[in-house]
């Protein structure tokens, strides 16, 4: 049995009650269920069930985009603030998007998605239309700083979501 956990020795820490913060089924199940502890107004930990369970629909999502010719990456969680002054979106976010400077100053925000990174990405890439199509798709965490958290994983502020981002080839506008 190398590889495998005993259940009495599982870290499953159950509920008999229901928090009176939550307000919705999926909420109240995870939460008795031992899946996910709060930590804070809108952050959630996912405990060892929830998280074998979060792999396991990873997995499912991971199967079908690659067999849709989708190939997955991974960008980082904090991006710089240029990407979204040039979408037009750092003013338009609004105090939802996460705010922060580094050492030396700059500005940078706490990725609430993801649109802009990869489009910068792919748009420093592409020299010719032949290059296309592109179909890629992520997997991880974002943050948003929610006026109202509530409804548990489903308006928390970090979120954990998968995005296919598809980049077609259109013979007219290649013309």
């Amino acid at each position: 049995m190398e590889g495998k956990m005993r259940f009495s020795k599982a870290y499953i820490k159950t509920l008999k009650e229901t928090p009176k913060e939550a307000e919705i089924a999926s909420h109240k199940l995870m939460l008795r269920a031992g899946m996910i502890k709060k930590l804070a107004s809108g952050i959630y930990a996912y405990l060892p069930l929830g998280y074998r369970t979060i792999k396991k629909i990873e997995n499912i999502v991971r199967e079908e985009m690659d067999r849709a010719g989708a190939l997955e990456l991974l960008m980082p969680v904090v991006q710089p603030a240029e990407l979204w002054q040039e979408s037009g979106r750092w003013d338009v976010m609004g105090p939802e998007m996460l705010r922060l400077k580094d050492r030396h100053e700059r500005d940078f925000v706490l990725s609430p998605t993801q649109e802009e990174m990869i489009t910068a990405i792919v748009r420093s890439d592409i020299s010719s239309y032949k290059s296309l199509p592109i179909n890629l798709y992520h997997i991880q965490t974002k943050f948003r700083d929610e006026r109202r958290p509530r409804f548990g994983l489903m308006r928390g502020r970090g979120i954990y979501y998968e995005r296919c981002l598809f980049f077609p080839y259109f013979s007219r506008i290649a013309r």
